[in-house]
């Protein structure tokens, strides 16, 4: 309860001399304000910073349906969380801006990926795209259209 959520406070930095107090909510002073939002991590290519994807559904009255929508958040990593992984469950807060593109900070880490999680995640970023009868093969002239003449 340190910052005012209820998570898990981590135990302290390793190497107070070269820890960035500045933008850690538990031992610093950034302070958490706003939303508090879960999801799962994309990206870790960033340095201090991992994408955080949230899926979840829009209701769409004409047809009576419910659709699926993404959105992905850039959010900054405390050194006391360090290290994160592709797959990770994690609470993320809202924060004042830290960068151009940051707003949020990791909070907590809910779920460890597992090998399998891993597995899917890659599976659907780089998917083997198979050709269907409907694609354009070799040798084959592209149909003309009216617009064509």
């Amino acid at each position: 309860m340190a910052i005012g959520l209820d998570v898990e406070t981590p135990p302290e930095p390793a190497n107070p001399e070269e820890y960035d107090y500045e933008k850690c909510p538990f031992y610093g002073e950034l302070s958490v304000r706003g939303q508090i939002l879960e999801g799962t991590i994309v990206s870790t290519d960033m340095d201090k910073t991992v994408v955080v994807e949230r899926e979840y559904d829009v209701a769409v009255p004409k047809y009576d349906r419910q659709m699926k929508r993404r959105s992905r958040i850039p959010a900054h990593v405390p050194g006391v969380l360090e290290p994160l992984s592709v797959g990770d469950t994690v609470k993320i807060a809202e924060t004042r801006p830290l960068s151009k593109t940051k707003s949020h900070v990791v909070v907590e880490v809910t779920e460890e990926a597992t090998a399998e999680d891993i597995a899917e995640l890659t599976r659907q970023a780089e998917p083997e795209r198979e050709l269907s009868t409907g694609d354009v093969t070799e040798g084959a002239e592209p149909e003309a259209t009216e617009g064509d003449q």
